[in-house]
């Protein structure tokens, strides 16, 4: 667990939103500006519950008017976007029926040809001012049904990457030292998640803030990470442990061309 720790005691959720209004809070979590917000509505209000490939061509072209994208993404209905100024789209991104993506100001990078299928929340709502907030999928990813992934610390997966349904990604923790004060009043600490490429989380499997799961790692289901997992291990269990690593199949002897032994095509 390299990640660096960031602290931030700024007030909670409520006390913000009593300090500022509810209708002032609500409006900066959604969007950039009021002119920002009225037209993402409009377009929301217009499009996200078209169904079918009328809707997602619509769609691929009038939000290119409200999020960055490197292509025509392939957005399905009743997806949700807030803060979409902060959201970039590779090429041939799918976001699946009733996705979810909230993106304050680092935002929410998706890779080219990613998947983010039906029901998962992508959530970056970073009121606490955390420097490194943020998520970045690599390409050729999947994220599948269900799927949480909290970005306050800042969480970076690779390419390539499998989630399975359910899986939680939390890169933030409360604090909790002080007995005589809720919880929620103490603030938060937030070092990061980090998921290297090709590695498969497990279905039901939660990661905990500050860990890092090594390049082909596989996660079992329904285990609780809370330490690092090494490149091409196996991690089961609550908590995870490592059971086993899995072994690279041997290179291909370099064999010299000869002519008087050119290689076999066929049998």
């Amino acid at each position: 667990m390299g990640q660096e720790s960031f602290i931030s005691r700024e007030a909670d959720a409520a006390a913000v939103a009593a300090r500022e209004g509810p209708l002032r809070y609500y409006l900066r979590g959604q969007s950039t500006t009021l002119a920002r917000y009225v037209l993402e509505q409009t377009l929301f209000a217009l499009l996200g519950g078209i169904p079918g490939l009328v809707g997602i061509g619509l769609r691929a072209l009038a939000y290119k008017l409200i999020l960055s994208s490197d292509g025509l993404p392939a957005i399905e209905d009743h997806v949700r976007l807030a803060q979409p100024t902060h959201i970039h789209l590779g090429q041939q991104v799918y976001l699946d029926r009733g996705v979810y993506l909230h993106a304050c100001p680092q935002g929410i990078f998706i890779g080219d040809r990613t998947f983010v299928m039906h029901g998962s929340e992508l959530h970056v709502y970073n009121f606490r001012g955390l420097p490194q907030s943020g998520i970045w999928v690599g390409a050729n990813s999947f994220i599948g049904e269900f799927c949480l992934i909290r970005g306050q610390g800042g969480v970076q997966i690779g390419e390539s990457v499998l989630l399975a349904p359910r899986v939680q990604l939390l890169a933030v923790e409360h604090i909790f030292q002080d007995p005589s004060r809720p919880v929620m009043e103490q603030g938060i600490v937030a070092r990061g998640i980090r998921v290297g490429d090709g590695a498969w989380i497990g279905a039901g499997a939660i990661v905990l803030d500050g860990v890092t799961v090594g390049e082909r790692a596989v996660v079992g289901a329904g285990a609780v990470v809370t330490c690092d997992v090494p490149p091409l291990a196996v991690a089961v269990g609550v908590p995870a442990r490592v059971i086993r690593q899995r072994s690279m199949p041997p290179e291909p002897p370099d064999l010299p061309f000869s002519p008087e032994h050119p290689p076999r095509l066929w049998r």
